[in-house]
């Protein structure tokens, strides 16, 4: 099992999604919230899941990506690295991807 580092943004983009969904509901939030632990658990054990999306920008060659199970509009983007699992942007399916994904950091 290789660990999962969460990128600041993307630790951003959870909190937010969580805070936007406990506006309507506290118990979604958090069902959300464990939800998005189990993918993170998931991608540690089997990084090659998922599949390959918005590869071919240059600085994210090997982009993977996986849909929170519950929440299937939100997605998680990660890169298998040597010795850890780079977790990029979690980020709503309704957003334009592409352009969000090529948003400097």
């Amino acid at each position: 099992m290789k660990p999962v580092r969460i990128r600041p943004r993307a630790d951003r983009e959870i909190d937010a999604l969580a805070d936007y969904l406990a506006r309507s509901n506290v118990s979604v939030a958090l069902r959300f919230l464990g939800s998005v632990q189990e993918v993170f658990d998931l991608i540690g054990k089997q990084p090659g899941i998922g599949s390959l999306r918005y590869a071919h920008l240059p600085m994210l060659e090997g982009l993977r990506v996986c849909s929170v199970s519950g929440f299937e509009k939100h997605l998680v983007f990660f890169i298998e690295r040597h010795s850890y699992i780079d977790v990029i942007r979690v980020l709503h399916s309704a957003r334009d991807l592409p352009a969000a994904l090529a948003e400097d950091e």
